[in-house]
């Protein structure tokens, strides 16, 4: 497959056969995916490979219980990582000055450039992946659980390994949704309500603000799968833990 077609038939998978990834094919795929752009060339990440049911199921209650995380041949978990690149800084009589948000942007930002090479590449082999939301949410968890040291926060998860689904593709924006030209044009109720229209009228949409008892799509996203209860108690979470990691 070439990258336009990887790209349009991308879809999230949750089931996996009972077969495992070979080392040398895993290798290749984050050896090729760390030629992701980074900042400074510094590559401030890492990432753990979990394999071990008795770690998976250390780390399942972190990501909800999901039944990819035990199902999934391998847990790939991408951190932004500091710790290295600040310990080789003072092996060679350099001081950092890494402790702060915007190092920690850096970091993130080069995780995520590198994890979706990881997805091209696993794609394009035929394995299939699951991105997990959840790690920004229970990242004091993974810290204990991959013995992640200060300096290191993960930022996203992967589940990956060989499909035993194919579920259909999922809506997306127009491009006109997501593509200004020249500056920012902002939008006019109108032209929100033509942006969102396709995704509010899928069948299943319909069906889930109706079993829901919802007047609307919006009201599923604000009232019951991103509430602002939630994004404030996880916020305070991550914040804590960039604290404690040494990003704060």
């Amino acid at each position: 497959m070439d990258a336009r077609e990887i790209l349009l038939t991308h879809r999230s998978i949750r089931k996996y056969k009972d077969k495992p990834i070979e080392q040398g094919l895993l290798d290749e795929i984050i050896t090729l995916s760390c030629r992701a752009s980074t900042t400074g060339n510094m590559q401030v990440y890492s990432v753990v490979n979990t394999t071990e049911v008795l770690l998976k199921k250390k780390l399942a209650p972190a990501h909800f219980n999901q039944k990819m995380v035990f199902e999934a041949p391998n847990i790939l978990t991408f951190c932004a990582d500091f710790n290295r690149f600040n310990r080789w800084c003072e092996a060679n009589d350099a001081s950092p000055g890494y402790d702060n948000f915007l190092s920690f942007m850096t970091a993130a930002i080069d995780v995520l450039l590198v994890s979706q090479n990881v997805t091209m590449l696993a794609e394009e082999r035929g394995l299939g992946i699951c991105y997990l939301g959840t790690t920004l949410y229970n990242a004091d968890s993974i810290i204990e659980i991959l013995h992640l040291p200060k300096g290191v926060v993960p930022i996203t998860t992967l589940t990956i390994g060989w499909p035993d689904e194919s579920p259909k593709l999922t809506d997306r924006l127009p491009l006109d949704a997501i593509l200004h030209q020249e500056t920012y044009n902002n939008y006019s109720e109108a032209r929100i309500n033509e942006i969102y229209a396709e995704k509010e009228n899928l069948p299943e949409n319909i069906n889930y603000v109706k079993i829901n008892n919802k007047s609307s799509l919006a009201q599923i996203f604000t009232d019951i799968r991103y509430t602002r209860n939630d994004n404030e108690y996880f916020s305070e979470k991550l914040f804590a833990v960039l604290k404690s990691q040494g990003f704060m």
